[in-house]
């Protein structure tokens, strides 16, 4: 596969070209850096259509003053038959004029690239592993969890589409105090299914009843033999079978998101393959872990507090607020020791590592990054290591707060908002706004039909254009290329944001932010929504006209820019619907 060839490449190849022509008059010296060189849109497109800062960033090394070095610019573009004009604004950005014929040449590129179009293999090599949910297997998957979720898998998404080999993983945290708990909520409701009384569960324990069926079974399998049975001789059985059982559900739920990790690795066999004592020894190696004594609390009186000498991991040298022991003092390892091991499990097989996690982990993300980077000052390579903060989701309706669920017992479980709003408003919703950012989401308002709502008002558009494309066909109308220089102003405006589509998703993938592909889509609506209605007001400008072969032209446009709302809605894993 190769890279999507797009009208801005096709214009960054023209300046690199002048650029190279300068450097062998002696303008630039040779093999000058044009890293930092960009082309873009200018913010106000009354400027041009794209603008470049190659004056501003080589006038250093052209030992001249910017402007001058864009004179010389300008002057190599003249002439070129793709360009109306290229003019110096300001200090020394060069904006340029393009003639009309690039975005009929861009619109005909979509046509011919499909599904394809704004793909490409800048990843190509790299291999990613993206940790995300990763939620305590104690129950069903509730909304806390929805977010990271989608956050994780369309960022998945967006990475494979640009080459990258992407790793979907999930983290069982199944061998701490909490899935020790799950184990004794499951053996209540394994006495209850085999006829006893209760009563009120616990506090304490899990008193969903999701908790049932997993006690039902065991209750069938094993009768009364762990009904009096001290719990020595049934905790490790019912927490793997219980863990068991939450997995599969917490996979059905992710299933009804389109999600699907392909790794789950398990913290308990982690720690049963030796892995955190064989990273303790490959720090000790490295003198990266040293047994020392931390400080006391603060705010505890000496007395309360015993000093341990515990083997302590070096974070201070990687810019820790302290350095973190990775062994409590009863010699079992604590999460961090565990974690730590995890990702040195995760980046033997992956070049960069990204997590997703919930911003109350916030504590932990600077204890993490020292551990990854010790190990990439240890194994002599970079290993770039991004965590990703997703903020909690507010539940309203009509406004107010929605807190309670009969079935987990006090949250709302994800299986019970897509049954209600559908598995693509959920999606669409957690990416409008930026993960760290706060979010509501209020039943009512993710299924509104209108402009309010970024969900409806992006599968509108398609559903738009896919009827008044059923709306042609009926009139024995099709989508045609042969007429598309009779495409005016108001189309064209259309497509040059169409054409922005492949450097979106170059700029959200190296950004790592899915999230612009949803704020792009919208803007993208909204400009063909806008065009649909000047077609009100005026019916020279309706996509179907009693013009056949200027209709067969808008049709063609409609067709791309319906294409690019979807290849965007496939990276955010959202259907393009052609009805509402």
């Amino acid at each position: 596969m190769t890279d999507t060839p797009t009208l801005y490449a096709a214009f960054a190849a023209r300046i690199d070209a002048a650029l190279a022509a300068l450097e062998m008059e002696g303008a630039l010296p040779p093999g000058t850096p044009r890293t930092n060189v960009s082309l873009e849109p200018p913010r106000d497109p009354a400027h041009g259509d794209l603008s470049t800062n190659a004056a501003m960033v080589l006038a250093k090394q052209a030992k001249t003053n910017p402007r001058a070095l864009a004179e010389k610019i300008v002057e190599k573009l003249a002439g070129d038959p793709l360009l109306t004009g290229a003019e110096i604004a300001g200090p020394g950005f060069i904006n340029l004029r393009l003639a009309d014929r690039n975005w009929v040449t861009e619109l005909e590129a979509i046509a011919a690239t499909g599904a394809d179009y704004g793909r490409s293999t800048k990843g190509a090599g790299r291999r990613v592993n993206i940790e995300y949910v990763s939620a305590n297997p104690t129950g069903p998957m509730h909304m806390g969890h929805c977010r990271g979720a989608v956050v994780g898998d369309a960022l998945a998404a967006l990475l494979e589409f640009g080459g990258h080999e992407v790793t979907r993983e999930y983290y069982v945290n199944d061998a701490g105090a909490q899935v020790q708990v799950l184990a004794r909520s499951v053996h209540m409701r394994y006495l209850e299914a085999l006829g006893q009384g209760i009563g009120a569960i616990p506090e304490g324990l899990y008193p969903g009843d999701y908790l049932v069926p997993v006690a039902r079974d065991l209750a069938a399998e094993f009768g009364t033999r762990y009904a009096a049975a001290p719990e020595n001789e049934w905790l490790d059985l019912f927490r793997e079978r219980s863990v068991a059982a939450m997995m599969d559900m917490i996979r059905a739920d992710l299933a009804l998101l389109g999600i699907h990790h392909a790794v789950f690795s398990s913290e308990a066999e982690l720690q049963r393959a030796g892995k955190p004592a064989a990273a303790e020894a490959w720090l000790r190696k490295h003198d990266l872990v040293f047994d020392g004594v931390l400080e006391a609390p603060k705010g505890k009186l000496l007395e309360d507090w015993e000093a341990v000498e515990l083997p302590l991991f070096r974070s201070t040298r990687f810019g820790d607020d302290q350095d973190r022991p990775i062994r409590k003092s009863d010699g079992n390892w604590t999460y961090f020791g565990a974690d730590l091991a995890y990702h040195m499990q995760k980046a033997d097989s992956a070049d960069e590592l990204i997590d997703i996690w919930g911003a109350d982990h916030a504590g932990t993300v600077k204890r993490i990054k020292a551990a990854v980077e010790a190990l990439a000052e240890g194994e002599g390579r970079p290993i770039p290591f991004d965590v990703k903060l997703v903020q909690m989701v507010a539940l309203l309706r009509d406004g107010e707060p929605v807190k309670m669920s009969k079935r987990s017992g006090n949250f709302i479980t994800l299986a019970e908002v897509v049954e209600e709003v559908g598995k693509d408003v959920v999606r669409f919703t957690m990416l409008t706004r930026k993960p760290e950012a706060q979010m509501e989401f209020d039943f009512a308002k993710v299924v509104e039909a209108s402009k309010d709502n970024p969900v409806f008002y992006v599968q509108y558009a398609n559903a738009r254009i896919s009827s008044t494309l059923r709306k042609a066909a009926a009139q024995g109308l099709a989508p045609a290329a042969e007429a598309l220089e009779r495409l005016g102003r108001p189309e064209l405006t259309l497509v040059k944001l169409a054409a922005q589509f492949p450097r979106e998703v170059e700029a959200a993938a190296q950004a790592r932010e899915p999230h612009r592909i949803a704020f792009y889509l919208y803007e993208v609506a909204a400009a063909f929504h806008a065009f649909w209605n000047m077609g009100n007001d005026d019916h020279a400008l309706r996509i179907i006209t009693e013009d056949a072969e200027l209709t067969q032209a808008r049709l063609f446009l409609a067709t791309q820019i319906g294409q690019v709302v979807k290849n965007g809605l496939a990276l955010l894993g959202v259907e393009a619907v052609e009805e509402l």
